[in-house]
């Protein structure tokens, strides 16, 4: 079971968007890296083509898990994640702050 999942608010802890929250709309665990909405926008310029207009486009690009942190859903600080086994033997998330279950 992954820590950051597809759907979290996560907290960004460095870079240039550090203090900002937002929800992550992609995880590649291969690379260990997910990407964020509205987060660690960079342009590019892209090509014309039958499918795409030209020009400079913004899009979120990938951050590395080590600069996220789940939000605590109790404050929406940064906070560590756990897993605890509930008496149905299912495998659940929780929030290390606050001990609060982690929906996902």
């Amino acid at each position: 079971m992954q820590k950051i999942k597809k759907g979290d608010t996560v907290v960004i802890l460095a870079g240039k968007d550090k203090g900002r929250t937002g929800e992550v709309v992609k995880v590649m665990p291969k690379d260990d890296k997910a990407v964020v909405r509205g987060i660690n926008l960079v342009r590019r310029h892209q090509k014309q083509s039958a499918q795409s207009e030209g020009g400079i486009i913004t899009k979120e690009a990938p951050i590395h898990l080590s600069n996220l942190a789940v939000a605590d859903p109790k404050d929406g600080k940064p906070t560590r994640v756990g897993f605890k086994v509930q008496e149905d033997g299912k495998k659940v998330r929780v929030a290390k702050r606050s001990g609060e279950l982690i929906d996902g």
